[in-house]
């Protein structure tokens, strides 16, 4: 199979690109905003949607969510006095899916060194 050839960004570019990847993965290596974010993988959910899957009190909540829409992982859309969260569009949405696909299929996990 013939190898494409590599296209050099410019250095400015692999930085903002580096910075943009270390963003993500930095809320994809808390465990708490990881679950939040895999919640939304499918469907937009409320607020007390999150709440009720996910053991932190209303104000840790907010904190996460609030982190993750300032890091532009998430999206807000307000109806009434309710307020949704969704995914961004993008890379973060394509790396979940894949995690979801390993992780949360209805196949069981891999065995981990403790299991053998």
């Amino acid at each position: 199979m013939p190898r494409r050839a590599a296209t050099a960004l410019d250095p400015a570019a692999m930085r903002a690109h580096a910075s943009e990847a270390a963003r993500l993965l930095k809320a994809l290596g808390n465990e708490k905003r990881l679950l939040l974010l895999c919640l939304l993988v499918d469907h937009e959910q409320s607020v007390g949607e999150l709440n009720a899957r996910v053991e932190l009190s209303q104000s840790a909540l907010s904190q996460h969510l609030a982190l993750l829409r300032e890091d532009g992982l998430v999206q807000t859309r307000r109806e009434g006095q309710t307020i949704y969260y969704s995914l961004v569009p993008g890379p973060v949405q394509r790396i979940l899916e894949v995690l979801h696909g390993i992780y949360c299929s209805a196949a069981p996990p891999a065995a981990t060194r403790s299991d053998r």
